[in-house]
C-alpha cells in the first residue's frame, strides 16, 4: 500500500491554501466558497498582480504547476444593465 503524501502551502501574499497532492492535481482551498484549482486562481487572482515584488511573492506563478486555464475558471460575465432608467409604461 502507498501513501500519498500532502503538503499544504500558503501564500504570503493573498493568504490561499493550497494542498499540493502528489498523486493528484493540487486542491486550492478559497477563502469562501467550494475548492479549486491552481489554475482557477490563476484567472481570479493571480494574473492581476502588477509589480515584480508580488509576483516573487506569489506561489502560483509557475505554469507548469497551474496548467492551462479551464472553463469555469474566470467568473462569469453578466450581461450590462443600466442602473437608475427607469421603465416606461405604454
Amino acid at each position: 500500500m502507498t501513501v500519498s503524501s500532502t503538503m499544504q502551502l500558503r501564500c504570503e501574499l493573498c493568504q490561499i491554501e493550497i494542498n499540493e497532492n502528489a498523486d493528484q492535481s493540487d486542491e486550492v482551498l478559497f477563502s469562501r466558497g467550494a475548492t479549486g484549482s491552481r489554475s482557477k486562481l490563476w484567472a481570479r487572482v493571480c494574473q492581476y498582480l502588477k509589480t515584480d515584488e508580488q509576483k516573487a511573492a506569489c506561489i502560483n506563478q509557475d505554469l507548469s504547476q497551474r496548467g492551462v486555464e479551464m472553463p469555469g475558471d474566470r467568473y462569469e460575465e453578466i450581461a450590462p444593465f443600466e442602473v437608475g432608467k427607469a421603465e416606461t409604461e405604454s
